[in-house]
């Protein structure tokens, strides 16, 4: 990892994928109705936790891939269809990912376990690594963990300034961007995967 690996293009192209996968802003609605239920959600507890556990997976990710006998090509094409699976979810509203976490917290559970530290991010993240360089990842996500405890911290303003036609219209066009992303990243590991059996 090196500094004069700092790519903008890679940089803008990462935060937009974590930004659409984490879909904070998407969130809104569903943070408020925890919120109106009486539960206290610690912003700076959230995102901390969210933080830790993306950046630690981003680097311990590869060791457990080894530990399975699957290389990041092969993961990358597997975490296109997650991918897939989510932009079809926000695209055409259908339900496919289940919040079913253990009970706790309201920071933790279900803020930062499904909403931001879900399946999607995760997978995302190490697909990521098969295109960008790693310092671009770790940034993007930084950025984007900022805009979630902005999120969290002043849920009634996103609200205001968005308004409910706001949220829903940036879903969609998130859900879209997520859809060509998945494709990319499909076609340029599954052409590697080949490469490799040739």
């Amino acid at each position: 990892m090196s500094f004069s690996d700092i790519n903008i293009q890679e940089l803008a192209s990462a935060f937009m994928v974590l930004f659409a996968v984490i879909d904070i802003t998407g969130a809104v609605p569903i943070i408020n109705d925890i919120q109106n239920k009486g539960h206290t959600i610690s912003a700076i507890k959230a995102a901390l936790a969210s933080y830790i556990l993306l950046v630690a997976f981003l680097f311990v990710g590869d060791g457990l891939l080894n530990l399975f006998s699957v290389d990041i090509s092969s993961f990358a094409v597997a975490g296109s269809l997650v991918i897939f699976v989510l932009a079809v979810e926000m695209i055409f509203g259908i339900p496919i990912f289940k919040n079913d976490g253990p009970s706790g917290t309201a920071s933790i559970v279900p803020l930062v376990f499904p909403l931001i530290v879900g399946a999607g991010t995760l997978t995302t993240l190490l697909a990521l690594r098969a295109e960008y360089h790693i310092i671009n990842i770790i940034i993007a996500l930084t950025l984007n963990i900022i805009v979630v405890y902005f999120v969290l911290k002043n849920v009634s303003l996103v609200e205001k300034v968005f308004g409910k036609g706001g949220v829903y219209i940036l879903r969609k066009f998130l859900g879209i961007i997520l859809l060509a992303i998945s494709v990319k990243l499909f076609t340029s590991n599954l052409t590697s995967l080949i490469d490799i059996f040739k």
